[in-house]
């Protein structure tokens, strides 16, 4: 497997960084993870618009690879070596401050971000969407930036491994009386008709597949009211579900010991489901087109 680290292409065994790099020592970084189909970044702007707002909010000088052009070169050479053009993978980038000296201050002296890159098979969850998964809530008791995504998940961690403890795929994290996200996904609910879900502030990760999610519910008439729910408002919900960009649309079916839905997918996370697919499948046609087109040129 290949690995991109600091403009260079190199076997992933081989890539190291110094110990003194701040994301090493401090966390002092930030990460994304694009999804992959038939060798083309899902929904490239955005995560890039979110990669930059992250290193400004940081104050993390900006590599070259948040230019569009440079990203995609750099991800369509480690899903060729890695045989990753056909089927889905997924293409992580972090970028952390960099090497300086352990002062828990920003470096004196001016230094490079490190950066690196790596793409991954992935498999979706295909089989459990099918029957629908459960979750477990906690406290949500992470620092008050999570729309920043910083490479600092050990919280959230700690909430996946007691969710894994539990039998459950994930945790809804409860803050201040609401229920605010999971380890690593947004959480939605449907409430008397409509799609209910936190909005997009300082507590929460401003989720892509969130974001189209909510474009498609629009576009089907279903209302969405970006308004927070509580754990006590689980039981009169018709559905809960998981938005991400590895859970695509996750139906939930428990919580705690909360059964949601007759314990079965409702019709809603099906349909938003169907049509993320959609989107997703157009990337690999995309591609397959242009194939054609430059092979009969």
């Amino acid at each position: 497997m290949l690995a991109y680290l600091n403009g260079q292409f190199l076997p992933r065994a081989d890539a190291a960084v110094p110990v003194e790099d701040r994301g090493f020592v401090f966390g002092d970084g930030v990460y994304e993870v694009w999804r992959v189909v038939g060798g083309r970044l899902f929904e490239t702007e955005r995560h890039l618009a979110r990669l930059s707002s992250g290193l400004g909010e940081l104050r993390i000088q900006a590599p070259d690879l948040v230019d569009p052009e440079r990203l995609t070169a750099i991800a369509d050479r480690l899903l060729t070596e890695d045989g990753l053009l056909d089927g889905e993978a997924t293409f992580y980038v972090e970028v952390t401050r960099g090497v300086a000296p352990r002062t828990h201050q920003f470096p004196s002296a001016s230094i490079s971000p490190t950066v690196f890159a790596m793409a991954n098979r992935f498999k979706p969850a295909e089989p459990l969407r099918q029957s629908g998964a459960t979750c477990i809530t906690m406290p949500d008791i992470r620092w008050l930036r999570c729309d920043i995504k910083t490479i600092q998940l050990l919280p959230n961690v700690l909430g996946k491994q007691a969710a894994a403890d539990a039998g459950a795929l994930d945790v809804l994290f409860v803050r201040d009386g609401v229920i605010t996200e999971t380890s690593h996904a947004n959480v939605l609910a449907v409430i008397d008709g409509a799609i209910r879900t936190h909005p997009t502030n300082n507590l929460i990760l401003a989720g892509i597949t969130r974001a189209v999610v909510l474009e498609i519910a629009r576009d089907h008439g279903i209302r969405v009211d970006e308004t927070p729910f509580a754990p006590s408002d689980l039981s009169r919900a018709s559905e809960i579900f998981l938005a991400g960009t590895t859970t695509d649309v996750m139906p939930i079916i428990r919580v705690d010991d909360i059964v949601i839905g007759g314990g079965r997918p409702g019709p809603i996370a099906t349909t938003l489901f169907r049509e993320l697919r959609r989107r997703l499948d157009r990337l690999a046609h995309e591609r397959a087109g242009r194939g054609a087109a430059t092979a009969s040129a």
